[in-house]
């Protein structure tokens, strides 16, 4: 011990590296916490939160226009970017300082990290250099923004930049198929801005189950947006009043800003990962064994610098597994079977558990349940919108293994199906359950005909 300044160095003071810098001193580890940024990491800053907290205030649109087929006069609200941005701006300094204090009884330097071998770091700060000798070393650094080459790629933003945007862009592309462009689309759409989604494919948010896919393209396009799939930019030219996108296709379309969310890749660059022997894989994302453990003992990764499953939630679990392992008694395992998540375009999905696609190659038989609908609030609101729900289950065990929902509050309502699954629940099971009524994720328990085979 008397060789090591510390017990246990975090690169990244975000979800994943706070959750385990934390956890490890609690059970009596030495623990020093570096972060170039602000705590938090992406979810907090430029992530999860102010996403969720724009979204907010992008639902207002339709809840202002829905409240008068319930008798409300709600007059001419108006919005104002500014405000917005101010509000959100204290919520997460406030939540900087939340992250702080879960740190007290580390020690916590703002500099840059890099590893100079299995156990050695040097440190750079506004004041000098410093080196640790370091017992373990926990590389949590997450993910960046990526974006392809191409002529005029200089004029765009990433979802990093999104946030704090000025002016206000009335005319917004956004250019991707992921969660994230989907996410940012619906959002700015439902703040004002007259939004163009552009994605390559042949349908957005790939990965997900198919019949998600087509049900939120349908609803993202009733709510405004204009999604253009098998289109995508050749160049990008300044204008006086704004850009120019030409498109492969020859198009050309005239916009105020143009949102690149194309993916994300591990945030690996400068930090000496080759210098420790550190073995990665695509993009750079850092190779881990069960307990998160590189081929070096002694170094550590979690989160999305894995390039695993990229969600806040399992790299806060992975980072409890890791300090059981390290300082604990080393029972505690992590699973990514079930991992559910939302997608907060508008209106939200929740999923967990396989697609169809993806179920029918492992289980084989599976028997497919689905429910389209009109919401109740709907019946009077006027608004088209509809929720789509969808049930995957092994034919020969009847585990439910696909949950799926595209509606309001899908991820409230799917995350307490997840733990059913979790728990083994069989179709049976749900069949048994008696449902809150009238509510939509009732659905789920009374769907009863599977959907005749084609």
């Amino acid at each position: 011990m008397a060789d090591f300044d510390c017990d246990l160095l975090v690169i990244g003071g975000g979800s994943g590296g706070v959750r385990a810098a934390r956890m490890a001193a609690q059970r009596g580890a030495r623990v020093v916490v570096v972060e170039a940024a602000q705590l938090g990491g992406t979810c907090v800053n430029v992530g999860c939160i102010p996403k969720k907290l724009y979204s907010f205030a992008a639902h207002f649109t339709d809840d202002f226009r829905d409240a008068a087929g319930f008798g409300w006069q709600v007059g001419n609200p108006q919005f104002d970017w500014a405000t917005l941005r101010r509000n959100r701006a204290a919520e997460i300094l406030r939540l900087n300082g939340v992250y702080a204090s879960l740190l007290s009884a580390t020690r916590v330097i703002n500099g840059w990290a890099e590893l100079r071998s299995a156990n050695e770091v040097e440190v750079t700060t506004a004041s000098g250099k410093e080196n640790f000798r370091a017992r373990h070393i926990l590389v949590a650094t997450g993910g960046r923004p990526s974006v392809p080459t191409f002529p005029g790629n200089e004029h765009v933003i990433t979802s990093d930049g999104m946030f704090d945007i000025d002016p206000f862009p009335k005319r917004l592309m956004v250019v991707g198929g992921g969660y994230i462009a989907c996410e940012f689309a619906s959002i700015f759409n439902g703040l004002g801005a007259k939004v163009t989604q552009l994605y390559r494919g042949e349908q957005v948010l790939r990965g997900f189950d198919d019949d998600v896919r087509l049900h939120v393209a349908n609803e993202m396009r009733k709510h405004g947006v204009d999604l253009q799939v098998r289109a995508d930019v050749a160049s990008i030219s300044k204008i006086s009043h704004g850009l120019d996108v030409a498109l492969v296709d020859g198009r050309h379309i005239e916009v105020d800003a143009v949102l690149y969310a194309t993916g994300r890749v591990p945030n690996v660059s400068g930090l000496g990962l080759d210098a420790a022997g550190v073995k990665q894989g695509k993009d750079g994302a850092i190779i881990v064994n069960a307990h998160q453990t590189t081929n070096v003992a002694s170094i550590h990764a979690v989160g999305d610098v894995t390039a695993r499953i990229q969600l806040t939630p399992v790299a806060l679990a992975e980072a409890m597994t890791l300090v059981d392992h390290l300082f604990g008694d080393g029972k505690r395992e992590m699973s990514y079977d079930y991992v559910p998540t939302a997608v907060f375009t508008h209106p939200n999905i929740g999923t967990v558990g396989f697609s169809e696609a993806l179920a029918r190659e492992k289980f084989g038989d599976v028997k497919i349940f689905k429910s389209e609908f009109k919401p109740l609030k709907h019946t009077l609101s006027g608004s088209g919108e509809r929720t789509f729900m969808k049930l995957v289950v092994d034919k020969a065990s009847d585990l439910v293994v696909g949950l799926h929902m595209v509606g309001s509050d899908a991820g409230e309502i799917v995350q307490g199906f997840a733990v059913a699954m979790k728990a083994g629940a069989t179709k049976a099971v749900f069949d048994a359950t008696i449902g809150i009524h009238p509510t939509a994720a009732e659905e789920f328990v009374t769907m009863r005909e599977p959907v005749p085979e084609s």
